[in-house]
């Protein structure tokens, strides 16, 4: 594929992917705990996201307090049974399933990840916990003003989209592990690899997906109340791990509910109240970043790129996605907001601030 015909490739396929992702023609079950049907509260700052045009179109926004849903609402042609695409909140998804495994004796943290490709070189020193908070220390371009030689558009769109893992494996040491935050898709596909080894191990393409699928359903979208939830793979058979699931806007508030509520469902213990309190824990190169998930603290560079930690509540914590998908944790206020939509990511301060806002207007 030659230079100037990638980023033509790449528009048309980012127009049909963040297009809202019908759901199945039979309608979705929606889970016993959250409500079919619930009050809709006045919240004028909520209002704003469909009335506001500098907050970009918003598709779909759900507020829960309490376990509750006190504000629902959709954007034209879409419903409670559309799924919405992920983009990067796909990562706290392949996070809850690394943490599956941590919990089961298969996975640890403080020893090198186990990326066979790695062991001969200094990579092999990065561990489990250094790719979740993203300091591996590897070389990688996400994105910038060529998106055609971007390492992450590359390998989900272009020349290296074949296998996802060997693109991501194939980025070489820059700096030493641990020393460098730096935000990397591909390092979220290797994690999602991780977690098809260590559940299907030597398996074939087709079997590493239909075992991954099954594990999804089994520990997460199942107890969690997820129904919908709809992961894509590569030819390889490796998951997406980092940025292509989908879900409606309903599961992902009962994402975030799992969360809020230390990983208890129905009073199942669904994930460990160990592996939340990780996840939310401001890692040691940026403490706006936790386990594959952003916090409502000072990052690194003390730039405006995730929440709202000028305005706080520091509590808060997201899996956030490109262009202004979120789902926001407040443990202070038992609250959960979902903002799934399409802003483009140049101009999302206003949608950080009104979800500041948002969170703010909640008692």
């Amino acid at each position: 594929m030659t230079r100037c015909a990638i980023p033509a490739r790449l528009a048309s396929l980012l127009l049909f992917l963040t297009a809202a992702m019908p759901a199945a023609a039979q309608p979705l079950a929606v889970p016993a705990r959250i409500p079919a049907t619930a009050p809709v509260s006045a919240l004028p700052a909520a209002d704003a996201f469909f009335t506001d045009p500098r907050l970009g179109e918003t598709r779909a926004l759900i507020v829960m307090q309490g376990g509750q849903r006190i504000y629902e609402r959709y954007g034209t042609g879409i419903g409670p049974g559309t799924r919405l695409i992920s983009w990067s909140m796909a990562k706290s998804i392949t996070a809850t399933l690394i943490g599956e495994l941590v919990g089961d004796g298969k996975l640890q943290l403080d020893v090198p990840a186990p990326v066979p490709e790695w062991r001969a070189d200094a990579r092999g020193k990065i561990t489990l916990r250094q790719l979740l908070h993203m300091a591996s220390g590897v070389k990688h371009i996400e994105a910038g003003p060529q998106p055609e030689i971007a390492d992450t558009n590359r390998a989900l769109f272009a020349d290296t989209s074949a296998d996802i893992y060997k693109a991501a494996v194939t980025e070489p040491a820059e700096v030493p592990p641990g020393t460098r935050f730096q935000y990397n898709t591909l390092t979220s596909h290797i994690l999602a690899r991780i977690v098809a080894d260590s559940i299907a191990p030597g398996a074939d393409p087709a079997t590493r997906r239909a075992k991954t699928r099954q594990f999804i359903n089994d520990r997460l979208a199942g107890p969690a109340g997820m129904p919908s939830l709809l992961c894509e793979f590569d030819p390889a058979g490796t998951l997406y791990g980092g940025s292509l699931c989908h879900a409606t806007a309903r599961d992902w508030a009962a994402f975030g509910q799992l969360y809020l509520d230390g990983g208890v469902v129905a009073g199942v213990q669904v994930v460990r109240p160990d592996w939340v309190q990780f996840v939310r824990t401001p890692s040691p190169a940026n403490p706006g970043y936790g386990g594959q998930f952003w916090l409502n603290r000072r990052p690194a560079d003390g730039k405006d790129r995730a929440l709202f930690w000028r305005v706080g509540p520091a509590d808060a914590f997201a899996a956030i996605g490109h262009l202004g998908q979120y789902v926001i944790v407040v443990p202070s206020k038992r609250l959960v907001i979902v903002r799934l939509g399409k802003t483009q990511d140049d101009v999302l301060q206003p949608v950080r601030d009104g979800l500041a806002r948002l969170v703010a207007s909640v008692p």
